[in-house]
């Protein structure tokens, strides 16, 4: 009697023994279908902000980093009238140009340029810069010590214009700016030069520190006589 219990709790044992093998089994081969999360990836670095300094662009000729004192321009030594008229004098006309050469800018009535549609990059740096400083007051030295100051002369007006489109590396007086880029005029900017002044034409408007005194503002779509002036202009512009 005692061997036929034993040998039927012998069978219960073992039959307990493969049910809990069985299952046992069946979890390891679930954990193996059942790929492990994958580690979360890092966000990746992003890159480094470009560089957003102009490019300084050497001109063919002449001295592009200059640091000669700036010379006087007689033109400017006296306190002159108030401004007789705004600087769009002549807009109406030119808006009526423009509309049919968008290469041409405009002087507009609050002092500033409308920089043309189709100029190039440079161009338009140089409007844009033009209009930053466009109704600073003139002051003898000003912008040769440093670009950003209380009132430019001629040449510094010029220099800051110029170097904002990456053109110069350093402010120039009116004397080397005589020798500076291509000789002639240029096909959006053509800088007039003399050992006491200078102005330039930039797509059609002049910026000329004489304007101040008819204008408020350096900008005019008025022309003026070149005549003793030395015609310059930035290489491929």
């Amino acid at each position: 009697m005692r061997r036929g219990v034993l040998a039927v709790l012998v069978v219960v044992v073992a039959a307990g023994i493969g049910v809990l093998a069985y299952v046992a089994s069946g979890r390891e081969s679930d954990a193996r279908a059942v790929p492990a999360a994958a580690p979360e990836k890092k966000a990746a670095d992003l890159p480094p902000l470009p560089d957003m300094r102009p490019k300084v662009v050497e001109p063919v000729a002449g001295n592009a980093g200059g640091t000669s004192e700036p010379v006087t321009d007689p033109g400017l030594s006296e306190v002159g009238p108030k401004p007789k008229g705004p600087a769009s004098v002549g807009t109406r006309h030119l808006n009526s140009v423009r509309r049919a050469d968008p290469s041409k800018a405009v002087a507009l009535g609050n002092g500033v340029a409308l920089p043309p549609l189709e100029a190039p990059e440079e161009v338009k740096q140089i409007i844009e810069a033009g209009n930053v400083i466009a109704r600073t007051p003139y002051l003898w030295g000003g912008g040769h010590g440093k670009w950003l100051d209380t009132g430019y002369d001629c040449s510094g007006s010029v220099s800051f214009a110029l170097a904002a489109a990456g053109l110069l590396n350093g402010p120039l007086a009116s004397g080397p700016l005589m020798s500076w880029g291509e000789s002639g005029p240029g096909k959006w900017v053509t800088i007039y030069a003399n050992n006491g002044h200078v102005y330039m034409y930039v797509a059609g408007v002049r910026f000329d520190t004489s304007n101040s005194r008819v204008t408020g503002s350096r900008w005019s779509n008025t022309t003026r006589s070149n005549a003793g002036f030395a015609a310059r202009h930035p290489a491929g512009l």
